[in-house]
């Protein structure tokens, strides 16, 4: 190999809820990349018990999530589709990468400090290494590509600065066992030779941080405690009219310009869930909607969300019906998946020192 062959990998955490900030953010964004260069969508349940979960409920909603991924036009025969706990090589490239990663690059990581709050002294360990383990997801399979939104670019960083330290601290190894690839950005901090490479976030899209209906300086989130603050993939149309209709605005008209959302984020949050939508650009959505009330704005909205969201919600629920098939995707998934780490695994070990005896 001489150089690393283009591959893209992502994942969505099975905390329950899906909704439409998901979708746009991410799932929509997957389908078209499958079409592009090899592609492996996981459903990351291994993240999912970092915070307390629903030991029960775990599974069903691991099958929701792989359903939304082929409602939303993930074609298994394309794209590998697997739950992260069916192949051991993520974990145990985690504890390598927890070993090459420095605690102070984790001591900077937002999401941590947002999540864990104030009860920083109670967050799991899991919690806190939540970067390293994204960091082997993602290079177990040498991805090259990670399309991600806004809020996850720093943890991408941060395989970038594990892949870079464990090229650096192995360089010897890597070009002594024949096991590196040419770099093809040749710098002063990287040798001649790497074993990983350093990924490049896909940050795509009019819709790569859609916000809460309720507060648009907020994410829209599972965890909010008001189910109007997002619509879910699972809403009725009747749900998801009532809930743009509530969704909280100004009384200002739309503007004509970009200028005019300014420090309005509520009305900046809308006009962006139309742009990803309809396909549209947010500015060919203003010329449309130029000096519009809200009261015109938010039914085509909400006639366009359903129109969109329908068919996808339509197709989970059938999906959700045949657990049978759902498990046969992801069995399928899994062995193809581990067919890739694995090896790369070996190598790994091979690279660091360990003895293998069998």
């Amino acid at each position: 190999m001489t150089s690393f062959q283009p591959r893209v990998f992502s994942g969505v955490q099975p905390t329950g809820n899906l909704h439409l900030g998901n979708y746009l953010g991410a799932i929509a964004n997957f389908v078209p990349l499958q079409d592009e260069m090899p592609a492996i969508y996981c459903v990351v349940d291994l993240h999912a018990i970092t915070a307390k979960h629903d030991a029960d409920g775990l599974a069903g909603v691991t099958r929701e999530v792989t359903a939304a991924y082929l409602a939303a036009g993930i074609d298994p025969a394309k794209a590998i589709i697997f739950n992260q706990s069916q192949v051991k090589e993520h974990a145990e490239l985690a504890w390598i990468f927890n070993c090459v990663a420095r605690m102070g690059w984790l001591n900077r990581m937002t999401q941590f400090k947002e999540k864990a709050g104030k009860n920083r002294e109670n967050a799991s360990v899991g919690l806190f290494a939540y970067p390293t383990l994204m960091a082997a997801d993602i290079l177990a399979y040498r991805a090259t590509h990670v399309p991600v939104g806004d809020d996850q670019k720093q943890h991408l960083e941060l395989t970038r600065d594990v892949a870079q330290k464990f090229n650096n601290d192995f360089a010897e190894r890597i070009v002594e066992l024949g096991l590196g690839v040419d770099n093809p950005n040749p710098n002063p901090e990287l040798p001649d030779q790497l074993y990983f490479p350093l990924t490049e976030p896909i940050i795509a899209g009019p819709a790569t941080r859609i916000m809460s209906l309720r507060d648009g300086t907020k994410k829209m989130s599972k965890s909010d405690p008001s189910d109007l603050s997002r619509i879910n993939l699972k809403d009725t149309a009747e749900d998801i009219a009532k809930k743009i209709r509530k969704a909280k605005t100004d009384p200002e008209p739309l503007p004509s310009e970009m200028e005019g959302l300014k420090d309005r984020p509520e009305a900046e949050n809308l006009v962006g869930i139309f742009a990803a939508l309809s396909g549209l650009s947010r500015e060919q959505v203003l010329a449309d909607f130029a000096g519009q009330p809200f009261s015109v704005f938010k039914p085509a909205l909400a006639d366009l969300a359903v129109e969109k969201l329908a068919p996808i919600t339509g197709e989970m629920n059938r999906l959700v019906a045949d657990p049978g098939h759902i498990d046969a995707v992801l069995r399928d998934g899994a062995e193809r998946a581990a067919a890739i780490a694995e090896p790369v695994l070996k190598d790994v070990r091979r690279i660091c020192g360990f003895l293998e005896c069998r």
